[in-house]
């Protein structure tokens, strides 16, 4: 029964990504302008799309932290138990960077017109430490100038990126303590409203 529930829960999340594909292919197609009797293509400026991108992503990601997360585990309702290996228990459920995380996974296997992922300077799973030069300095500048964002390019493997970091803000106390009391966590002390990590977005511009 779980496993149908989680099924269910992931097939209509999917449903909800390629909605909202489908909308930005809209938004793209209707950017067109006459000129000269015929029809020009503008495209959308890589940052306004990248930062349409950010705000479903982090409307979802504080709505699941808040409303399922804080209200319905141990500190609320205590009826599912947000856990690392919450498929081994019977009443567990996805850790928010995990429900992130099986987001950015649904949307590579529909598009890659963008990828996205969650990052940190202090990530308790070592696969989410940053790889490239742009997402390193991304991570660090959006640590040192809260309420910022970070833009830049890079070029890997042949391919021109956009490459957009965003602030992931601790938004509740569970996830301050999610981190705080983690046995892997190189950082101990995250409090509420404190840059954790950042959310990288790669858009590729041009391909060789």
């Amino acid at each position: 029964m779980r496993e149908s529930i989680m099924k269910a829960h992931m097939d209509k999340r999917k449903r909800q990504l390629r909605q909202g594909l489908m909308a930005t292919t809209v938004i793209a197609a209707a950017s067109l302008i006459s000129a000269c009797g015929g029809e020009e293509k503008v495209g959308i400026d890589p940052k306004i799309y990248t930062d349409s991108l950010f705000a479903v992503m982090k409307a979802d990601r504080t709505n699941y932290t808040k409303l399922v997360v804080k209200r319905l585990g141990p500190a609320g309702a205590d009826v599912v138990k947000p856990d690392e290996h919450w498929e081994d228990l019977p009443n567990g459920t996805l850790l928010p960077a995990q429900m992130f995380r099986a987001g950015a996974e649904a949307v590579a296997e529909m598009t890659d017109d963008f990828t996205y992922s969650l990052q940190s300077k202090w990530p308790i799973n070592k696969q989410n430490a940053p790889k490239t030069d742009v997402e390193k300095k991304g991570l660090e500048y959006i640590a040192a100038n809260p309420g910022e964002n970070f833009y830049g390019q890079e070029t890997l493997g042949g391919t021109t990126y956009y490459t957009a970091v965003y602030p992931d803000v601790a938004v509740s106390d569970a996830c301050t303590s999610c981190h705080n009391e983690h046995k892997d966590s190189p950082k101990t002390d995250f409090k509420l409203g404190e840059v954790m990590g950042g959310v990288v977005i790669r858009v590729p511009l041009t391909s060789s």
